[in-house]
């Protein structure tokens, strides 16, 4: 049966969402899951998207993607701490297969480095981790 996943991603530093979306994208392709792609403004609204599609039933697996550079205010906090809880909450509640792909980094030299698939490439690590959990609540059902 074939897979289908939907890749969430924040577009506030639009490059380094591209550059998130290529490492995901080229790890779903390699693994012939079909896919489609949402824009949303920021990680804060990646979660409330997933959930939007989550209940389309459309899709098998989810990948959000995003970047949170440190700032002078504590609003850095809050958008990591509640977007990576929301992503959580949703795996764990409503048994979502998500890859956490949200990229929270001090500076622009350590956000490149994590989105460039030269790099550490993190989207790819995103997808590769949905993958995996679409797998195994597969094993499972």
């Amino acid at each position: 049966m074939s897979k289908k996943v939907l890749i969430v991603e924040a577009r506030f530093y639009e490059d380094m969402a591209d550059a998130l979306a290529e490492g995901a994208i080229a790890v779903l392709d390699a693994a012939g899951i079909s896919h489609e792609r949402v824009a949303v403004p920021g990680v804060l609204e990646v979660p409330v998207a997933i959930k939007y599609a989550a209940e389309t039933n459309n899709y098998d697996g989810y990948v959000a993607l995003g970047v949170v550079i440190r700032g002078e205010t504590t609003h850095y906090e809050i958008v990591c701490n509640e977007s990576a809880r929301g992503l959580m909450e949703l795996g764990i509640k409503d048994k979502l297969a998500i890859g956490n792909g949200i990229q929270t980094v001090e500076n622009s030299d350590q956000a490149w480095a994590r989105c460039k698939m030269s790099e550490k490439d993190k989207g790819g690590g995103a997808a590769k981790a949905a993958i995996a959990l679409m797998d195994l609540r597969g094993s499972w059902s």
